[in-house]
């Protein structure tokens, strides 16, 4: 991996931390996802009208992908409904990597090297120091629904890994993959709640909403691109050091208190990171 895509991806890592935050400090957790992922969706419209659309060749991924994203979402649900976003988050994201790296040799004939399992071992662990702690046994089925979520993750990683190198361009894809997937989830939330009560919360956090949006374009955009250039599993570990950039956005933002734990937590995935580089 080359010091400019490395840059990239955990540029796309703040981006996707940035979002994260956003829906970590609102007062409807659900609710706020769901606005972003729909204004997602009318965000990357002029993009597809100006880009154009991938190679037919890659459509099956793409509708591979929505499929399981609507997994995504229902286990995204389950998780937030069960525990708290502290919990649910870093378990799903940290250990997704780990998976991604057991399947890239079968799915891309990619074999990490010694250093770079180090790699995502020292982020995955990291990421989950970061977010996890004694009282996470205690909510069970929230670890359940963010278990099953982790193993969601790494499949439409691996999906749109493969949908991306066989459309040759990642901005396309991305773009039509954002117009398609941003529903799923904003009409799952719709149907829980009263249409006056989200449109008023729509049209409240519009602004905002965009500006999530599209940091949360860009940042998978970015991984996307990153895959087409580097191993999967390396790109895949990189992007959950969005957790730590979450960590340091809610210290310096929400006064979130930076414990011993979340040091550790850090230095581990610092170290991986550089185990990412030099493997």
């Amino acid at each position: 991996m080359t010091w400019p895509v490395l840059a990239a991806v955990l540029f796309g890592a703040l981006l996707h931390a940035s979002w994260n935050a956003m829906v970590k400090s609102s007062s409807d957790k659900a609710m706020d996802a769901a606005v972003m992922h729909m204004v997602g969706s009318v965000v990357a419209l002029p993009l597809v009208l100006v880009v154009g659309l991938p190679p037919i060749s890659a459509w099956p991924y793409i509708g591979a992908s929505l499929v399981i994203h609507i997994g995504y979402y229902i286990a995204l649900t389950g998780a937030y409904k069960h525990g708290d976003l502290g919990l649910t988050y870093p378990l799903m994201r940290g250990t997704a990597p780990l998976l991604v790296a057991l399947s890239s040799t079968l799915a891309f004939g990619e074999a990490l090297s010694p250093l770079a399992w180090a790699g995502v071992i020292g982020v995955s662990c990291g990421v989950l120091a970061l977010g996890l702690s004694r009282h996470a046994m205690e909510s069970p089925r929230a670890v359940g629904f963010a278990l099953a979520n982790a193993v969601i993750i790494a499949m439409y990683t691996i999906v749109d890994g493969l949908g991306v190198r066989v459309s040759g361009n990642a901005l396309q894809y991305v773009a039509l993959l954002f117009v398609l997937d941003g529903w799923p989830f904003g009409l799952m939330v719709l149907w829980r709640r009263k249409p006056a009560v989200f449109w008023a919360y729509t049209r409240a956090r519009a602004p905002l909403a965009v500006v999530g949006a599209s940091a949360s374009l860009g940042s998978y955009g970015i991984a996307l691109w990153a895959m087409t250039r580097a191993p999967v599993a390396t790109v895949a570990a990189l992007r959950e050091t969005s957790v730590l950039f979450a960590a340091l956005l809610g210290t310096w933002f929400l006064k979130e208190v930076f414990t011993i734990r979340r040091a550790m937590g850090t230095a581990a995935i610092v170290a991986g990171v550089m185990c990412l580089r030099l493997g």
